[in-house]
């Protein structure tokens, strides 16, 4: 065979193992990126979570100091 075809196959493989190999790369620092950002929504969902149950909390001492303050008007007057 001649060399020129040699040289050519020779670097028509190492053309394609270089694109695969970059395929391959890229798609496995997007799989770690979405996970990363999962990671990250997870965690902001587990704070919002958190600020809703605290302001709900937060209504009901509300509404028992309400309350309180009514009974103790009561009894004053």
């Amino acid at each position: 065979m001649d060399s020129a075809i040699i040289v050519a196959i020779i670097s028509g493989l190492f053309t394609l193992v270089g694109s695969f190999g970059g395929i391959i790369a890229s798609s496995r620092l997007t799989t770690y990126r979405l996970q990363q950002l999962e990671e990250k929504v997870n965690k902001h969902n587990r704070v919002i979570e958190r600020v809703y149950a605290l302001e709900r909390h937060n209504e009901v001492q509300d509404e028992k100091i309400k309350v309180l303050e009514r009974e103790v008007e009561h009894y004053e007057n």
